[in-house]
């Protein structure tokens, strides 16, 4: 099978890879093991020089990425700059961090010496999708590198352009050979890479029915996963919320990464005294968005990753509205080539429509009535997800109150929810389970192991 970069916004192909035969795969997990039995030994001095200099790399390489994330997945230019900057953040929080992090917690008991310490794993794999291409693969190698375990990455097959420069990165930051790999291979491959001796764990971010079969594949040989999969995000806007502050954080995170983005806001519960005003400002704002190339500087929303995915959204829209959805903005599959899909509005969203049940991972937007503060947070938490949520309200302890009563992994009160390397990202329900990043990341793919020490 081969494997394509192909550019969204033209539909041409970049570049064919022939998929890595069986042995290759095979010999690409045996070197990373052996690459592990002496990347353990090492301290965190000497794996956060490295780690450094990735970071560094990262920061001067970033407009080049930036291009490449363009031409493969459709991101636009500034928004792939930013993500470039945020890997050489996560680098460089680890190689700060990392050895604080899993430092030995001492714990008094009745032996001499007591304590808890946390080791490395082994061979990790990454499942990894296409929508943040650099970031989400960095925000799994960085803390699991750094903790002493060596990495496997699967990336999404639309993107191997990306996924091979990660490879060439660390390969020249200075990390030994075999410590990272990248495997192109297809979806189909992964569950003899979760059975291989050496393969202690996997990680992946993706969809819900990618998550289930993952999971079930690492279970039937009983090693770990951590699980990031998708999102419906409820963006509460409360009765006395600063619309000047809540409109465009609402825009600009409905609209962040074309809309592909698992923490994007997308359903937008407003109470009542303010649904029609926030309707319209709303509408206004998401109507000024461009919709382009994503080369264009002015560029707001590139085109979608794939065609299939933008149909396959388009038909939730349509879906939506036949079942009495209204269509304020957009809902229209532009003529001409490229996987485009305008900035769309959709209210009196209900039960029963996929505009309410379902993800959509697109520039579309979902507008829910509540009746007051108890309702909103019933609509927000009536999801099979559980990943990101945000509240809007002038009273801080109201809006912390209310955080509390999200079901998520993740409540922003005033703001927009983003991944941060300082704090545990994660979800619930069928958004997952496990965290990455923080302190709590790190310790996902370790031993966590106690030790007693008595007197002979």
């Amino acid at each position: 099978m081969a494997i394509k970069s192909v550019n969204p916004a033209t539909g041409e192909t970049n570049r064919t890879y022939a998929e890595m035969t069986q042995r290759e795969v095979d010999l690409a997990v045996e070197w990373a093991h052996s690459a592990w039995l002496s990347w353990r030994e090492t301290s965190f001095a000497e794996r956060a020089q490295p780690m450094r200099r990735a970071a560094a790399i990262l920061r001067e390489r970033k407009d080049e990425l930036a291009r490449l994330m363009a031409l493969e997945m459709g991101k636009p230019l500034a928004q792939g700059a930013a993500e470039a900057e945020k890997c050489a953040w996560v680098c460089d929080y680890y190689a700060d961090n990392a050895e604080r992090h899993l430092a030995d917690d001492v714990i008094p008991t009745e032996g001499q010496r007591s304590f808890v310490t946390f080791e490395p794993l082994g061979v990790v794999l990454a499942v990894m999708p296409w929508n943040f291409p650099l970031w989400q693969v960095f925000r799994f190698a960085a803390p699991t590198l750094m903790a002493g375990n060596v990495g496997l990455l699967k990336h999404s097959s639309n993107v191997p352009d990306c996924a091979l420069i990660i490879e060439e990165i660390l390969h020249q930051a200075g990390f030994p050979d075999g410590v990272f790999r990248t495997l192109l291979i297809g979806s189909n491959r992964v569950k003899a890479v979760i059975e291989h001796p050496v393969v202690k764990a996997v990680t992946l971010t993706g969809s819900t029915p990618a998550g289930r079969s993952v999971a079930s594949m690492a279970g039937a040989v009983l090693k770990k996963t951590v699980l990031e999969l998708g999102g419906s995000d409820p963006y509460i806007v409360l009765e006395d919320a600063d619309l000047d502050l809540a409109v465009p954080m609402c825009v600009t995170m409905r609209l962040i990464n074309s809309g592909q983005s698992c923490i994007a806001a997308k359903r937008f519960v407003v109470v009542e005294p303010f649904l029609q005003e926030f309707t319209d400002r709303f509408v206004a704002l998401m109507s000024e968005k461009k919709v382009g190339d994503p080369f264009a500087s002015d560029t707001d929303v590139g085109p979608q990753a794939r065609v299939d995915l933008r149909d396959d959204l388009h038909r939730q829209v349509t879906e939506s509205v036949a079942k009495g959805a209204k269509l304020l903005l957009g809902g229209a599959v532009p003529d001409g080539p490229g996987a485009y899909y305008p900035a769309t509005v959709l209210a009196d969203v209900r039960p029963g429509m996929p505009a309410y049940e379902e993800e959509l991972f697109g520039p579309v937007a979902s507008i829910i009535a509540a009746t007051d503060e108890d309702d909103a947070v019933r609509i927000a938490n009536d999801t099979w997800f559980g990943l990101g949520s945000a509240v809007f309200t002038r009273d801080l302890a109201r809006g912390e109150r209310v955080a509390r009563r999200l079901e998520a992994g993740a409540a922003f009160v005033n703001g927009g929810v983003v991944s941060d390397p300082r704090l545990p990202f994660g979800g619930i329900k069928e958004s997952g389970y496990g965290r990455e990043l923080g302190a709590y990341g790190i310790k996902e793919f370790v031993n966590i192991k106690t030790v007693v020490v008595k007197g002979a």
